[in-house]
């Protein structure tokens, strides 16, 4: 199986407590350093870029430099999801190595958090990373994420407020867009539009069949090992195997796995977590 991308919690701890990310029943994990590298090893053979994150966020790792380092080693890209409440622990030098692809940051966490933080100082750290990528590092795409859009625009204040400061650092009208989910600040650096999306639960009702890109476009590696065929599947409800014990080839091609492959190719959704996944109508085919 080949992939355009694959998720690689290096840990599932992030500091935060967003309210629209569900809650963590599992104990705090960091993936260690050899163990990853023998994850992007194998990874190699079936993609070119890996995504570090799924539930956690890279940047709480003061050793991040090391696990992009690997990344680079074996002729991969990377890409990184993150809060931005950790930047200032580490030097552009790392949010911006040369194996960074696209760096994600994810705005609204700071509208759904409780912090001592003002918006000035969240967003000054992130606002000077984006001075230095234009300055010194212009390859490397900076996404400030505003996933919040929906529930009746419930989040235009705040938005407001983003969009007066991100106006007056980039000299552009920074507003909502019409057409499009993104708005382009400057060179290789975006704002993203999206909706809020609901967690897939076995506790949520039916939505029925459908395709996704799990097991087509991508797949994940949660921090313990366990390969899961979607970058929602945090609690491994679906595991396809661990990479502690079985090789991601042999996983790869299990029963489970290339059942699961299969239904998508045919619009259906044969696992439970899969039915009950709304968020799988955003890849429909059309």
């Amino acid at each position: 199986m080949k992939f355009n991308r694959i998720y690689v919690e290096l840990t599932n701890i992030c500091g935060l407590a967003c309210s629209f990310c569900p809650a963590k029943n599992t104990q705090n994990k960091i993936m260690e350093l050899d163990f990853f590298d023998s994850i992007v090893s194998q990874a190699s053979y079936h993609t070119k870029e890996i995504v570090c994150h799924v539930m956690g966020d890279p940047l709480v790792l003061s050793n991040l430099q090391d696990y992009l380092d690997i990344i680079e080693s074996h002729g991969m890209r990377a890409m990184i999801t993150t809060s931005g409440f950790h930047i200032p622990k580490h030097t552009y030098s790392t949010l911006l190595h040369p194996s960074v692809r696209q760096l994600n940051i994810s705005l609204n966490s700071f509208n759904k958090n409780t912090t001592k933080l003002s918006l000035d100082e969240y967003l000054s750290s992130v606002l000077v990373l984006c001075k230095d990528k234009l300055a010194n590092n212009p390859e490397p795409f900076l996404n400030l994420r505003l996933w919040n859009m929906g529930e009746g625009k419930s989040e235009d204040e705040f938005n407001a407020k983003v969009f007066a400061k991100l106006s007056e650092f980039f000299g552009v009208k920074v507003d909502y867009v019409n057409e499009g989910k993104g708005l382009r600040l400057a060179s290789k650096i975006l704002l993203h539009f999206d909706d809020y999306f609901e967690w897939p639960s076995l506790s949520n009702p039916i939505y029925g069949d459908g395709y996704c890109g799990g097991l087509d476009s991508h797949i994940a590696i949660l921090s313990d090992g366990r390969v899961v065929p979607c970058c929602l599947d945090y609690q491994a409800v679906m595991e396809l195997g661990n990479l502690r014990n079985q090789s991601l080839g042999e996983i790869l091609s299990s029963s489970r796995a290339c059942g699961i492959a299969d239904g998508f190719k045919q619009n259906r959704a044969v696992e439970e977590l899969c039915q009950k996944c709304s968020y799988k109508s955003r890849f429909e085919k059309v």
